[in-house]
């Protein structure tokens, strides 16, 4: 090679190790975005709705309110629970005491809200038809953040049957629903209110049924009122009545001990007393059957309406049903049964709201 060559060969090994070393520096200095920065934002969750009274720091500040479905014409009343304690089952020597209502022992129960009435046709609809994503549409209004987050929310599928049977719709208590149905509607209130809502466990049902009381029902121990607060097999002329027309307990909450039976979070256990704890106790449910119902109902004997009375969710509520499989949204046969909504006070984490998982126990 002439010194030519070698001269201009230096000349390209100089000129390509400066660039390299020129692209290492501006590598190693240019700014670093993280994983979290390259991340799309998390959007803020939407307003929640605006209630007189919906808000509260403590057990004094709070007060009962009206819950609005938006879009709608439709609103029920959420009575304030204080926190406490109290005697949770039956003593041995009460009348007509079952033996899965012991042992008797003292629960302490964190303050929420219940709904001061059972939920009714005119609430359940709005969900499980979608009638006010369908009211939007014919008033061309649209949709809000909150809507947009409720519409989300699964439906059930179209029912099979009348679900009332007859008995009646506008002011009377929904039925026929499972507990994944009657969860459901929960999720969907929470996303159309921005307020946390999901069925009581079985000791808050309790606890609020009894209201400072330890009779066997909460006006006291003879049935025989029971009528004045209730509808029974013996006032019901064999139908579920219209919500809220008897009188209420001491905590302004009606047909706790009637009209229709009521979904829990809770498996049903049978021993459970035994070995639950007792700081705001829950058996989550991980299964379909058997879960818990409590209250009496338009068809339940006096027996059966106790406070501490339990009754077990069973297979035998779907035997009408003609799908197979078997619906997961309808219990044809359970015309007792219905459900409230609570709202606790201090809104759980969402860690501590998979105790809630409201279809855990079977997937779509």
């Amino acid at each position: 090679m002439t010194t030519v060559g070698r001269w201009m060969l230096g000349r390209q090994v100089a000129l390509g190790l400066a660039v390299s070393l020129l692209l290492a520096v501006a590598f190693t200095t240019a700014p670093r975005t993280s994983p979290a920065a390259d991340a799309a934002p998390v959007p803020k969750a939407p307003p929640v709705v605006d209630v007189p009274n919906a808000k509260a720091a403590s057990d004094a500040e709070m007060k009962k309110y009206t819950e609005v479905l938006t879009g709608t014409e439709v609103t029920f009343d959420m009575v304030p629970i204080p926190g406490g304690e109290f005697e949770m089952g039956s003593p041995e020597d009460e009348a007509d005491r079952e033996e899965d209502e012991g042992p008797v022992r003292k629960v302490k129960i964190a303050p929420f809200w219940m709904g001061k009435c059972e939920v009714s046709w005119d609430e359940y609809d709005i969900w499980s038809y979608a009638l006010d994503k369908k009211r939007r549409d014919v008033l061309k209004v649209a949709a809000t953040a909150r809507d947009d987050l409720a519409d989300a929310v699964t439906k059930p599928t179209k029912p099979y049957t009348d679900m009332t049977f007859g008995m009646g719709h506008e002011g009377y208590p929904a039925i026929c629903m499972t507990s994944k149905a009657a969860k459901m509607y929960c999720d969907w209130l929470t996303e159309k209110t921005g307020r946390y809502y999901r069925l009581p466990t079985e000791a808050e049902w309790e606890y609020a049924c009894r209201a400072g009381t330890t009779t066997r029902y909460h006006f006291g121990d003879e049935a025989d009122k029971l009528t004045e607060y209730d509808w029974t097999i013996d006032n019901s002329d064999e139908k579920y009545q219209k919500v809220g027309k008897k009188k209420a307990n001491p905590w302004g909450l009606f047909d706790m001990h009637g009209n229709v039976q009521e979904w829990c979070l809770d498996q049903y256990v049978p021993d459970g007393y035994k070995m639950a704890g007792t700081d705001n106790p829950v058996f989550p449910a991980t299964k379909e059957y058997p879960q818990v119902v409590r209250g009496g109902s338009w068809e339940s004997d006096a027996a059966a309406c106790r406070s501490a009375a339990r009754e077990a969710s069973n297979p035998e509520w779907k035997v009408q049903d003609p799908q197979i499989p078997k619906s997961i949204w309808y219990h044809t046969d359970a015309l007792f049964v219905g459900f409230r909504v609570v709202r606790p006070l201090v809104e759980p984490t969402a860690e501590e709201k998979q105790k809630w998982d409201c279809c855990g126990w079977k997937k779509e």
